[in-house]
């Protein structure tokens, strides 16, 4: 098993590894994943396990140990101190679970790893997680217009942000 990075009430996160892969890949191609990312390939998550510009990490239930979600996070060597939070899919919802893992991401990326600002982006018209991602103090940014081709179509992605000391006040304050 995986290096324990970061507990919550409920969740923990630990780096992924190759032993993950399947439950990685199977989490990305799941219907209600899969319309709001662009799926990656084994080869791709291979090469970026546990690299010197990213970590993939996965969620896991601290009670039974069982994975309910992966997060990816790259720019880890940026020398401006940006992490680009590419992926994240939590394949149990209505629970809080995407809550809390942004929450031991974002702890994760601003005390352990020396983060300045971190970021993702989302489909526009993914209001669940939008709704997460502002809930637990991201910002939106701006939207990248016709950033993506899906389907047939052109596709809008929403940026959003959070600083370090934007982290810390809000995490003062919720105690």
């Amino acid at each position: 098993m995986g290096r324990i990075v970061r507990e919550g009430e409920r969740l923990r996160l630990r780096v992924a590894e190759e032993s993950d892969l399947d439950f990685i890949l199977a989490s990305e191609a799941k219907p209600e994943n899969a319309r709001y990312i662009i799926a990656d390939s084994r080869a791709y998550h291979l090469d970026t396990l546990d690299s010197p510009g990213g970590v993939h990490f996965i969620v896991e239930r601290k009670d039974t140990g069982a994975a309910v979600g992966f997060l990816v996070a790259t720019g880890l060597n940026s020398p401006h101190h940006e992490q680009y939070w590419r992926r994240v899919i939590i394949n149990e919802s209505d629970r809080g679970y995407g809550k809390e893992a942004m929450r031991l991401l974002m702890a994760w990326a601003f005390e352990d790893a020396g983060a300045h600002r971190g970021f993702l982006d989302c489909k526009e018209y993914n209001d669940r997680a939008l709704h997460v991602y502002e809930s637990v103090g991201l910002r939106r940014e701006g939207v990248l217009r016709d950033t993506i081709f899906v389907d047939g179509k052109y596709e809008n992605l929403v940026v959003l942000g959070i600083l370090e000391h934007e982290w810390r006040g809000r995490k003062n304050r919720e105690g």
